[in-house]
Order: C-alpha cells, then structure tokens, then sequence
C-alpha cells in the first residue's frame, strides 16, 4: 500500500463473453434484436492510483501491461493514436481537474479473441471512474456509457451486447427493442448445471487478431438496405430464443444444436465470417461427436471458436490435442463462467 495517506486505490473487473448466438441482431442495421451469451473469465481488470494532482506532473498515466507499455494522456482524446478506446473513456468520464491517475488494465484474453474483451475493458474502466466521481452509475447504465464511448466518440460499428454481457455477468438473455435499448433476462442456472456447462465448454483462440469493426463495416454492406425483417436476422434471433429455452430446460444437447444454427446463420450473413481455421476446428470437432459449435463475436479472420462438447472427458482432452496438433497458432483459454458481472471497489489500508 502507498504511504500517502492520501492515495486511493480504485479496483474495477468484467467479464469477457462466448457464445453469442443472436449476435449481429443487437446492431443499428437489426433495429431489434435477441442475443444469447455466457459471460467467462478470465476477466478484464483495471487498478487506479488516484492522488492529489501536482503541477508539473501528468493527469493520467496509463499502464496498459498486456502490450509492455507505458504513454500518458494528457489531454484524454479518442482521436489518440495509441489505445484510443483508452484516451476516449477518460475524455467521455471527465475526472476531477484536482486529481491525478495512475491506471494498470490487463486481461489474460489475447487480443482479438472475438470474446467482447475491447468491450470488458470499457465496461471495467468505465465502471472504475464512475466510483472514483461518485455518480453511482447502474451496471446497465455503465454498459450503456461503455457502447457510446465506442459507438459515438471512436465512431465504431458495434452492437449492444458485448456491454450489457460484461457488465451484468452470468448467463443471459438480451431483448433489444429498438436500438440501443434492451432489457436483460438472466438465467438462473442450478448450481450442477453451471458446473456441467463450465466443464463442458472449450475456447479455441486461431492465433489470428482481427478488428470487429471491419468486420461490420463488410456486413453492413450487404444488410444495411434490407431492414429488420431481413430472413438472414430473423435466423440468428431464432438461434437466440432456442438457446435460452434449451439452458432453461437444462437441455445441453438443444443448446448445441443452437449453437451450430447460429453459426450457419452468421456464415449466410457473410461467407467470410466463418474463416478457413474456424472451420478446420469445427471439422475435428464434429468428428469428434462434440454437441455444438459457435465462431465467437463478429466472426471474419482471427477470432475463436466456442465449443460444447460431450460428458466424456477423455474425449474432449483427445479433441483438443488434435486440434493443437492440427496448428501451432491454436490454442486452448481456459475459461469458466462468470456469475459476477462488473466489480468495482476501493483498496482499505486495513484490509
């Protein structure tokens, strides 16, 4: 702990999310939309050191550790060349003029993973200076600042899900009325139908980052001019709803059936959404007997797959070893679900 009894340290964590079925229905493009997802650690995690403001010395400071690197930003801008999303969640969230921040953001998530984790960590950052001003934001409020911060200051394409699921955590069921406003249903999961998921559930990273962004930009071309109704929409917010009435019943097996519509429906938005190592990893495992399988996120180049297998341990551990051995650049992120979304709270010299 810092000797200077007038630090504070601000603690803020999120989860990342799989298995998104619904996604791209949660767009301005979709008008209305339903989305399925699991929030996973490992989660995102933001640590600020706030101390009285020095002349002379820079505001924000920031450590962003996953890349080994150290920038100021002073003043926060998105048009920022280096982690903009950064720079324009300090710039939305104005901190108070007097003070002085030291922030570390780091998760276990590789970049580009398709898992939310830009998402998480705006969630997490958002959530950390909301405590630091007192504004005492809801988890649905902050991921809404958190979508505007991308949307509307860095000009992004993206939807609406990626927030609410880090910031609410758990299981749940997204209704998107009318963009951007939804409703979010969690699903209440016994506690041996978590467990069973949890050990049921494999994260394949490609090995490949992409931006979800471009990837939008692409669809977004095809579907713009075709409205709400558009059959290629409604099929993915049917692999929503069959999703959440399958985990409702404890039906694993409906789930990945769910699961494999979903991601035959994103390949008929665009057929480079579902790429050449999402489908050799789907090809092993559906050699494999494996329930289902879902390309995380946006899909396009990079990302992951989410796979659902079977009870047989022995069958997943000999799954995934010849996924591994299929190519160096697979491989497997151990994840479990994550109950708990946003967490926030301040460092006690007591404790």
């Amino acid at each position: 702990m810092p000797a200077d009894p007038r630090t504070r340290i601000i603690n803020s964590t999120a989860p990342v999310r799989v298995c998104d079925n619904g996604g791209w229905t949660d767009t301005w493009f979709a008008g209305h939309g339903k989305v399925f997802s699991i929030a996973v650690a490992p989660r995102v995690e933001v640590q600020m050191k706030v101390t009285p403001h020095e002349p002379g010395t820079p505001r924000i400071s920031i450590h962003a550790e996953n890349y080994g690197q150290r920038f100021v930003i002073d003043p926060p801008s998105p048009l920022a060349d280096k982690h903009p999303l950064l720079n324009a969640a300090f710039d939305y969230l104005k901190i108070p003029p007097d003070l002085s921040i030291e922030a570390t953001v780091y998760s276990e998530m590789p970049a580009g993973c398709s898992t939310g984790t830009s998402a998480a960590v705006s969630v997490a950052l958002t959530g950390a200076l909301d405590h630091l001003r007192g504004t005492r934001l809801t988890a649905h409020e902050v991921a809404l600042a958190a979508q505007r911060i991308e949307t509307e200051l860095l000009k992004q394409q993206c939807g609406i899900q990626d927030q609410l699921a880090s910031a609410y955590g758990g299981v749940n069921f997204i209704e998107m009325h009318q963009y951007p406003h939804a409703s979010v249903s969690p699903l209440g999961l016994s506690t041996e139908l978590t467990w069973e998921l949890e050990s049921r559930l494999v994260l394949i990273y490609v090995g490949e980052s992409h931006v979800s962004s471009d990837v939008h930009k692409l669809v977004i071309s095809e579907l713009e001019g075709s409205g709400p109704a558009n059959p290629k929409l409604q099929a993915l917010r049917v692999a929503a709803e069959r999703a959440k009435e399958a985990v409702l019943r404890g039906d694993l097996a409906e789930l990945g059936r769910s699961m494999i519509s979903n991601t035959y429906a994103q390949a008929n938005l665009h057929p480079d959404l579902v790429g050449v190592h999402h489908q050799r990893i789907i090809d092993i495992a559906r050699d494999h007997q494996v329930l289902g399988w879902k390309v995380n996120g946006a899909g396009g180049a990079g990302g992951s797959v989410t796979l659902l297998c079977r009870a047989d341990r022995t069958a997943r551990r000999t799954m995934i070893r010849q996924i591994q051995q299929s190519s160096p650049q697979y491989a497997v992120i151990p994840i479990r679900l994550s109950p708990a979304g946003l967490r926030r709270w301040e460092t006690v010299e007591s404790l």
